[in-house]
């Protein structure tokens, strides 16, 4: 099967399939979007500016895309090499420095979002 040029219904369902597997096969994956369901949760509470929606929004949907693409990517060098290998742990090592550069995005947004509300 060609995996390229498929119609947008399939690709979404590979998408979604994705996700889904990543949520029962990761816990990194499930504790961050339980976070990022916290995180709509609390703006629900708190009904911040249109503009914290959008930041809290896109910095929780980054630390999740981070996630997604960290899990792939160890799959994929453990699929590749499942032996140890020191610039596997690199590879792996780097992918997990993304998704804390990204919670760590997040959480200063999440920060900043509590002086302006502290502010008001």
């Amino acid at each position: 099967m060609a995996w390229k040029n498929q119609s947008f219904p399939a690709r979404l369902k590979y998408a979604l399939h994705g996700i889904a597997q990543a949520l029962r096969s990761e816990q990194s994956v499930r504790l961050q979007a339980a976070a990022f369901v916290a995180a709509l949760v609390a703006l629900s509470v708190l009904r911040p500016r249109p503009v914290w929606w959008a930041l809290v929004l896109l910095a929780s949907a980054l630390v999740v895309a981070a996630e997604l693409l960290n899990t792939a990517l160890e799959e994929l060098a453990d699929h590749l090499n499942p032996q140890e290998h020191p610039r596997i742990r690199l590879v792996k090592d780097c992918a997990a420095g993304a998704v804390l550069v990204a919670v760590l995005g997040a959480l200063g947004v999440a920060l900043a979002l509590a002086v302006q509300l502290l502010r008001e």
